[in-house]
Parts: C-alpha cells; sequence; structure tokens
C-alpha cells in the first residue's frame, strides 16, 4: 500500500490549498472566490471556474438573506442533504419534489415532476435562496414564473446537470436573470454536491484554516 494522508485536518488543508494553486480566481470578487474554491473542492475540477458565470451582488445578496433567515429552496433531496444545516441561521431547508401535488401538477402543465414542484415555492420565493442541482426544467420553469410576475429569489445558485436542457437553461439565466442576483455554470456539467457547495460557502465562507 502507498503511503497516504491519514490526518483529517490535514487532508482537507491540503485539498484546499491544492485547489488554490490550479485554479484561476483572479477574476472573482474576495467574497465569491470563496464559493468558486468550494464548488471545485466539491467537484475536483479547477477548470470549472472558468466556467462560472455570475452577477457581481449575488455573494452579498445570498449571504444577507441567509443570515435573515431566508428559505433555502432545493430542487432535489441531494442538494438539500448536502447543506450543512449546522452553518445556516435556522434557514428551513425546502424540497417540494416529493409533496403529494406535484405528479398531479405535472400532468396538468405537461411537464416535468421538477418543473411542477417550482410551483409550490410561489409562497416562499420572495427574498429566499433558490439551489438548483439536478433537473434544468426546474430553473426553465423558474425563470418562466419569473417572467410571469413572480417575486424575486435574493439568489439564483443553478448547477442543473445534463445532455437535454442543461447548458441552454442556464445560458438563458446568464443572458436574462430577470433582475435577479445569480451564480451558476456554463455547460453541461454541474450536480447536487456544487449547488450545495455553494450554499455552504455563502453561510459560513470557509474553514479558518483553509484561509
Amino acid at each position: 500500500m502507498r503511503p497516504y494522508l491519514k490526518d483529517p485536518a490535514a487532508i482537507y488543508a491540503e485539498s484546499f490549498a491544492t485547489v488554490r494553486r490550479e485554479t484561476r480566481l483572479d477574476r472573482f470578487p474576495p467574497d465569491l472566490a470563496e464559493v468558486a474554491i468550494r464548488v471545485v473542492h466539491a467537484c475536483g475540477m479547477p477548470e470549472v471556474a472558468d466556467r462560472l458565470a455570475f452577477s457581481t451582488g449575488v455573494a452579498a445578496s445570498a449571504r444577507a438573506a441567509l443570515a435573515a433567515g431566508a428559505p433555502v429552496l432545493c430542487d432535489c433531496q441531494m442538494v438539500a442533504s448536502g447543506i450543512i444545516a449546522g452553518r445556516l441561521a435556522g434557514n428551513e431547508i425546502v424540497v417540494t419534489l416529493n409533496d403529494d401535488l406535484v405528479p398531479g401538477l405535472a400532468k396538468e402543465l405537461e411537464t416535468t415532476r421538477s418543473a411542477a414542484a417550482v410551483e409550490l415555492w410561489h409562497d416562499r420565493i420572495d427574498g429566499a435562496v433558490v439551489a438548483i442541482g439536478n433537473a434544468p426544467t426546474a430553473l426553465f420553469h423558474l425563470l418562466e414564473k419569473l417572467d410571469r410576475g413572480w417575486p424575486k429569489p435574493a439568489a439564483i445558485l443553478a448547477f442543473p446537470v445534463g445532455f437535454v436542457g442543461a447548458a441552454e437553461s442556464k445560458a438563458e439565466l446568464a443572458s436574462d436573470p430577470r433582475g435577479t442576483e445569480f451564480l451558476t455554470l456554463r455547460g453541461r456539467r454541474g450536480g447536487s454536491a456544487m449547488a450545495s457547495a455553494a450554499v455552504n460557502a455563502l453561510a459560513a465562507g470557509l474553514p479558518e484554516e483553509t484561509q
């Protein structure tokens, strides 16, 4: 067996040191660089930082909302499970995908369950933090609802993944964020781990030993 690090603190510190060495962070504002570091750490691919698109106020807006106790609206349970609740200010983590109303809504709207689940966000969306890590149709449907006059969330963190609609939904958000602050990853890559990592970074930044 080859030698390997066993000390948890050393592993953590070296992981983030490697991310900093191998990731181009100079284009990010300092408060958003922390988020980019977390996203890279979650996927192991420094090059994804080059594909991040964002509004300049997204970090400040999301952090203020989280600090004020705003809900975190997630498109799937995997995103919610990756959020470290201990770093939040008692924020409600909301997943409506498995609500009993969703299958009927999906059939009525002739869309996916993920998109239909967004319909149930209406009463919580104003000033919320949205984290999408799975379904492009959830992001598309949210943008449609904003076009129809829904209240605006404090931030949209969009990391839907896949070969159908992922790149397109994120391109739509980046080209016209509907007056919302946003962070997204252009292209097909994404995933729940990246979305929850972004929330975790915005909730509490980076651990002291990585600063």
